[in-house]
């Protein structure tokens, strides 16, 4: 088992991504992985659910001028907003369940999504829902933490009804103190983030931990090494946007002029099929749909060919940071070499 220091971690990380995604590289693999990568570590973050309410004051219910909600649309709008939550969190799952998944492969070196996915069903359920709570009771902070602002953009919101006259003294009184309040939950997410999917995780997988069990594990090394966990935390967070950056520098004048030129030609199918009817009307729709779809298919498959590896270095610096402070994870990712049964016939042979 290596322990990695925080900074050490970044080359090693690096190499088991190259060897992961490229050796040997199939397009067809590549692709699956560098997919799954990247809505595991881009889109499927942690849950956070969000909520928010309004009231009005006055002496009776305020409605918008020319629209009235009878009961058949409120029902409607409350069974697409319940359909929406129950959705959302499904997706959320199947992701989270992703992400134990592609955790197998690897810990693992393996290309395959499908034994990851089997074997840690029951684990990635209860993290799900561990999930859930922290996010609740994210959420169930910040607005704590709201309550003593609300009667102040309250008053806001009345002035700036007809009639009324805004005061920007006091929406900079209240803009103000919400700026390093912002940062700092920022800054809780992302801690909180760090510790729920680069060291929680592997304790549900490897050892069907419970929530309180992975806790403790984990805050006990933690507090045995803060600094490097400072540290990591500081390089997770900065790497990865820089790392972005680049990317984002060196493909910004490719992507413009493809983007351009899929532009051009979209413009000049519209332009050339105005006037026509009939079938030409219909062959100009379809070429303008097909011509989308390319422009789609490209977009995406930039983005999986970019994404993908600094998704993967991602998890990898996660893993291999980790694994030298957990044991069980670092004998998989560095598995001990037996030594000879006969030293003396090999040295002899």
């Amino acid at each position: 088992m290596y322990v990695f220091s925080a900074a050490d971690a970044v080359s090693p990380a690096i190499q088991r991504t190259r060897d992961f995604l490229f050796r040997p590289f199939r397009w067809g693999t590549y692709l699956k992985l560098g997919l799954v990568a990247i809505v595991t570590e881009g889109v499927g973050s942690n849950v956070h659910s969000s909520s928010n309410s309004s009231s009005s004051t006055g002496p009776g219910p305020h409605s918008f001028p020319g629209f009235h909600l009878t009961p058949m649309m409120i029902a409607t709008i409350v069974a697409a907003v319940l359909l929406a939550m129950v959705v959302a969190f499904f997706v959320c799952y199947l992701i989270t369940r992703l992400r134990f998944a592609f955790f197998h492969c690897l810990i693992h070196n393996s290309k395959e999504i499908g034994p990851g996915w089997r074997m840690y069903s029951a684990q990635a359920l209860r993290f799900f829902w561990l999930n859930v709570v922290v996010g609740f009771c994210f959420l169930l902070g910040m607005g704590v933490i709201a309550i003593p602002f609300i009667a102040g953009f309250v008053k806001v919101f009345q002035e700036m009804q007809p009639g009324g006259k805004l005061d920007f003294g006091l929406i900079l009184s209240l803009v103000l103190p919400l700026i390093p309040i912002l940062l700092l939950l920022a800054i809780a997410g992302i801690v909180v983030d760090v510790v729920l999917r680069d060291f929680m995780l592997p304790h549900y997988a490897l050892e069907d931990a419970s929530a309180g069990e992975a806790w403790s594990e984990v805050w006990t090394v933690i507090k045995a090494e803060q600094r490097q966990f400072i540290v990591y935390a500081v390089l997770r967070v900065i790497l990865p946007t820089i790392a972005s950056i680049g990317i984002f520098i060196v493909l910004l004048f490719p992507g413009l002029a493809l983007a351009g030129a899929m532009a051009a030609i979209e413009y000049g199918i519209h332009s050339g099929f105005a006037d026509a009817t009939g079938g030409a009307y219909a062959a100009g729709i379809a070429l303008q749909v097909f011509f989308g779809v390319v422009s789609f298919g490209l977009a995406l498959l930039a983005g999986i060919c970019v994404g993908g590896p600094v998704s993967t270095a991602i998890r990898e610096y996660a893993l291999l940071f980790y694994g030298g402070r957990y044991q069980r994870l670092g004998e998989i990712l560095y598995p001990a070499v037996a030594p000879p049964a006969n030293p003396g016939a090999t040295a002899f042979a």
